[in-house]
């Protein structure tokens, strides 16, 4: 059958399981959008398109099912890199797909002409142009299994507008997915890793955010609990055991790590770390996080392996497999439970060592913040969080009990994330609460897709962590470079800025809140409002977060009353 590539374009999604696109319309897509309103895809319309690529970010995370992001040519395509990159470098796929000049004008700068190609290579799995119709069903094939091979990403076509209305011989129904090639481990090399842990006197296990894309920490806890190994969650791993669990150590790192988890670390002498990438984050100083112990690293991309240190033994893999592997292997060699007396003593340090959050004061201490969205949520509820300090007290203070209920923006910090992010959250599980906790200044960065949360009737709760300051900005000056500046907001207090107003002009509700009982209250009001809710929570202005050099030296500068 004659149809033209933008149709194809269209039934190919369709095919491949595309249910909902996040975009904006344009001259440089329209055709595109042609087939877009027929097809059996809920399009929601956003206010900026780096909020599109954002919403289709979380829209994964909170569902492992592809969205599309979409819009039009140069600058609306430019705005899309950065939520290519939040995507790529957290291992989401989108498809992504924007408009372009005809063919013949890509060397002559018409308007709105720009090479994507060029711009968008680094920040994901591949970018697509196809230069005639025929180009499209290749493309579009190889585009999803790209998505969906080995370490997962985003992909872009970048699609000229006279190849959206050229025409070819297409059959959908003789249309077919590749399929995706499993990447199973070297067993002896599973064999090595599992002596190495027989070996081990304090082993740790190490839950990377690749367990949590391949949705193995099921088998992974069941795994510790067997042998009873200790373990840690990276940032984007957070639910993947649940907090009270008697073997989880919390996080470690030097920002949004865990005294706990940076405890354990430390004194562990073999780590078995699968689906994580040693973010410096994470690592702090090598030659601390490294010391004496051992390191057996499991990924499924081989450039992974290596990438910040050589581990003892390296082994490409996807998480699942590569755990179904262990489990069968030790078994097989006879490995046995540790027995390490600091396996029973975790829920007790858990105690000793928990960072305090029940603080009265007026204005509302940040930490006390997340004691109270701890409490007043259910494990059912999904967050997102973007950048700055308020993320590192949310990853150090957020209490997660399930996976892909938390959706950072881990690799990238992406201060604008959040909102468009918990949108698209929302849109994937329209059953389920989803909360926001940012800053005053982040919520100024694509606060504005508030409006597409209330228009399509899917609310979601903005939680403001008010201090006035751009915090983490102003302790790097202070803690780095000794001075301070250009940092302070104060109008973010003083009602120069009113960001309830902006809640309501955009169709939301919200509330200013300026103590503990009162922002309690708000919480409860904002479950039950059935609106997108802005609850702006005036903090302390100057309160600086945990932070170190290594995992030995976290400072904490919470006061201790």
């Amino acid at each position: 059958m004659l149809m033209k590539a933008a149709e194809i374009a269209v039934q190919i999604m369709v095919k491949e399981g595309i249910t909902d696109a996040f975009g904006i319309p344009g001259a440089g897509i329209n055709p595109v959008y042609k087939y877009l309103e027929t097809a059996p895809i809920e399009h929601y319309g956003m206010r900026h398109e780096e909020a599109c690529t954002h919403a289709a970010d979380a829209y994964y995370r909170a569902s492992h099912k592809i969205a599309l992001a979409i819009c039009t040519a140069g600058p609306g395509a430019t705005n899309f890199v950065t939520g290519l990159y939040t995507a790529n470098i957290d291992s989401i796929p989108m498809l992504a797909m924007v408009g372009q000049a005809n063919t013949w004008q890509l060397t002559q700068d018409p308007f709105q002409c720009v090479d994507m190609v060029s711009i968008a290579d680094t920040v994901t799995k591949k970018v697509f142009r196809p230069m005639k119709a025929e180009d499209v069903p290749v493309m579009m094939r190889e585009a999803f299994h790209l998505m969906r091979s080995g370490k997962p990403g985003p992909v872009l076509i970048d699609f000229p507008l006279d190849v959206q209305m050229a025409e070819t011989e297409f059959d959908i129904d003789a249309y077919e997915a590749m399929p995706v090639e499993e990447v199973r481990p070297d067993m002896g090399q599973i064999r090595e890793a599992v002596a190495m842990l027989k070996e081990a006197k304090a082993p740790i296990i190490i839950m990377g955010g690749g367990v949590i894309l391949s949705e193995s920490e099921r088998e992974l806890v069941e795994f510790a609990e067997e042998y009873q190994i200790p373990v840690i969650t990276t940032y984007m791993a957070k639910g993947g055991i649940p907090v009270d669990h008697p073997l989880n150590v919390g996080h470690c790192g030097i920002q949004v790590g865990q005294p706990l988890g940076n405890k354990y670390m430390l004194e562990s002498d073999v780590v078995l770390a699968i689906g994580c990438r040693f973010s410096d984050r994470h690592t702090g100083a090598l030659d601390v996080y490294r010391g004496d112990r051992k390191f057996i690293h499991i990924d499924i991309e081989p450039k992974q392996i290596g990438k910040v240190f050589d581990p003892d033994l390296g082994i490409v893999s996807d998480a699942k497999l590569a755990i179904e592997a262990l489990k069968d292997a030790a078994k097989e060699m006879g490995l046995t439970a540790a027995g390490n007396p600091r396996v029973a003593e975790i829920p007790s340090w858990r105690k000793k060592l928990a960072r305090k959050t029940d603080y009265d004061s007026v204005p509302i201490m940040p930490h006390r913040v997340f004691k109270e969205v701890n409490d007043a949520f259910d494990d059912e509820t999904m967050f997102t969080t973007g950048c700055g300090i308020v993320q590192i007290w949310s990853g150090q203070l957020q209490e997660i009990n399930k996976p892909m209920r938390y959706l950072p923006s881990g690799g990238a910090g992406t201060l604008g994330y959040e909102v468009p992010a918990a949108f698209g959250a929302k849109v994937a599980h329209p059953e389920r609460t989803v909360v926001t906790v940012l800053g005053d200044f982040g919520f100024t960065f694509l606060g504005e897709e508030i409006a597409v949360s209330a228009v399509f009737k899917k609310p979601i709760i903005v939680v403001i962590v008010n201090n006035a300051f751009l915090g983490l900005i102003r302790q790097n000056q202070k803690g780095a470079y000794g001075f301070e500046y250009a940092v302070e907001m104060p109008y973010n207090q003083d009602g120069t800025i009113d960001y309830v107003k902006v809640a309501e002009g955009f169709g939301c509700a919200g509330e200013r809140v300026f103590t503990p009982d009162e922002l309690k209250a708000a919480l409860v009001r904002a479950k039950e409002s059935g609106k997108t809710y802005i609850i702006d929570a005036i903090c302390v202005k100057e309160q600086l977060c945990d932070m170190g050099g290594s995992l030995a030296n976290v400072k904490s500068f919470a006061p201790a009353e």
